[in-house]
């Protein structure tokens, strides 16, 4: 049965997910800095243009989560036992969107990856075209990791959404 510790439990692993999701973004900048500052070669720039922008994405998206996480976990719980129905009018139909925008995200990723294969392995052997080698191979790690990302992001919701479903079905 779905309880206010389970809210507690979903939020608190949003939060801590943030954390990460903050770290590995900075971790990229401060990599993708590295190659354009230590190493300077065409590969490496081309390298950190993705992860640049992926780490900004998702440090602002890390710090976004863990700042809010602690809020949305309160008003939940006060719902869960005062007002049911904020539960199944905004969290619920949250839920759902985050679910349908996880699964936009990983065919993005997808096809971003995909992208990256194609670049690394076309100018593979093109000294003259190392940049695009890679962006290509910037593209292969950070959609990766981005995707690793968004499945225990689906997988920490799945039950949390479940768990909504039931409650909100059983308080009508």
């Amino acid at each position: 049965m779905f309880s206010k510790a389970d809210i507690e439990k979903y939020f608190i692993a949003e939060k801590q997910a943030g954390m990460v999701f903050l770290i590995i973004g900075m971790g990229a900048i401060i990599v993708a800095l590295i190659f354009l500052l230590a190493l300077k070669t065409s590969f490496y720039k081309g390298m950190a243009m993705p992860l640049i922008v992926v780490g900004l994405l998702m440090g602002i998206v890390g710090f976004t989560v863990y700042q809010r996480s602690n809020a949305d976990r309160t008003r939940n719980v006060y719902a869960y036992d005062m007002n049911p129905g904020e539960l199944k009018n905004k969290e619920l139909p949250r839920m759902e969107k985050v679910m349908k925008d996880l699964v936009r995200y990983h065919y993005a990723e997808m096809l971003l990856a995909i992208i990256g294969v194609v670049l690394f392995f076309y100018f593979k052997n093109n000294a003259a075209q190392a940049l695009w080698k890679g962006v290509g191979a910037g593209l292969i790690i950070t959609m990766l990791v981005a995707t690793a990302s968004d499945f225990a992001a689906a997988k920490r919701a799945r039950p949390y959404l479940h768990g909504l479903r039931t409650f909100t079905a059983a308080n009508q």
